[in-house]
């Protein structure tokens, strides 16, 4: 799979992007630093040197609501990373819809994006930032959201970003390879089986509206399900507090 190094670059989802037309396969995108780095909503993603800033770009086959279902194989893969690199499967998890958190803390999210027409994709790009050295200070995210921490200053180690995308790269290819021959179902239960506060009552709020209930399980369409009060209520995108 091709790979590409960058000392800097305003966004490698951005630059990943740029790639889609003459690309034959799969390809990395990996930078030392990015300037015009972003999360989820156009929110800005602090940037500093050492963690790991990178973007797969692929042409994946299937309607839009089945491609954007490879966010779960990247949480799979980052969370597998995460557990081959530290030896420490009970330090991490998933929480819904995209973040691997470290102790309970936000050490790493994913952002999709891609372009098409007619439900269909042309191109699709999974960002994704890891804190591997440094995370920014609780005044820098959203109140209430989830403290961030590094892997550093989690486990102590110290892992350099090609190292980290060693480990990365290979994983998402087992994930791919499981969702196209398999579906969504294996990484469902997988998925499920590292899930951050199953059975636990969290907050899910989209846009002016709030949901309180017990996160139950995610569907077949990646939908969030709570419990509330005993009526069972499928959320297809939130923001959710614990």
């Amino acid at each position: 799979m091709a790979r590409h190094a960058l000392p800097a670059v305003d966004s490698t989802n951005a630059f990943a992007a740029s790639l889609a037309p003459g690309l034959s396969g799969p390809a990395w995108v990996i930078a030392g630093e990015q300037t015009a780095g972003r999360g989820r909503r156009g929110r800005p993603w602090s940037s500093p040197r050492g963690n790991f800033y990178g973007s797969l770009v692929m042409k994946p086959a299937g309607p839009a609501d089945q491609v954007a279902l490879r966010s779960f194989a990247a949480a799979l893969a980052l969370y597998d990373a995460c557990v081959n690199l530290t030896g420490l499967p009970q330090a991490f998890a998933l929480k819904w819809p995209n973040d691997v958190l470290c102790n309970g803390g936000k050490l790493a999210g994913i952002l999709l994006e891609s372009a098409g027409q007619g439900g269909q994709v042309s191109h699709l790009v999974i960002g994704i930032g890891v804190n591997l050295i440094a995370a920014p200070t609780p005044e820098q995210v959203e109140p209430g959201a989830v403290a961030p921490v590094s892997l550093l200053g989690e486990t102590g180690l110290r892992i350099p970003p090609e190292t980290f995308l060693d480990h990365l790269a290979p994983a998402f290819a087992a994930w791919e390879a499981t969702f196209t021959t398999e579906g969504f179902a294996p990484l469902r239960a997988a998925w499920l089986s590292r899930a951050a506060r199953l059975g636990e009552k969290i907050r899910a709020r989209t846009g002016t509206t709030t949901r309180d209930g017990i996160f139950e399980t995610i569907d077949s369409t990646g939908a969030l399900v709570l419990n509330m009060s005993g009526t069972r209520v499928a959320i297809p995108a939130a923001e959710v507090f614990f």
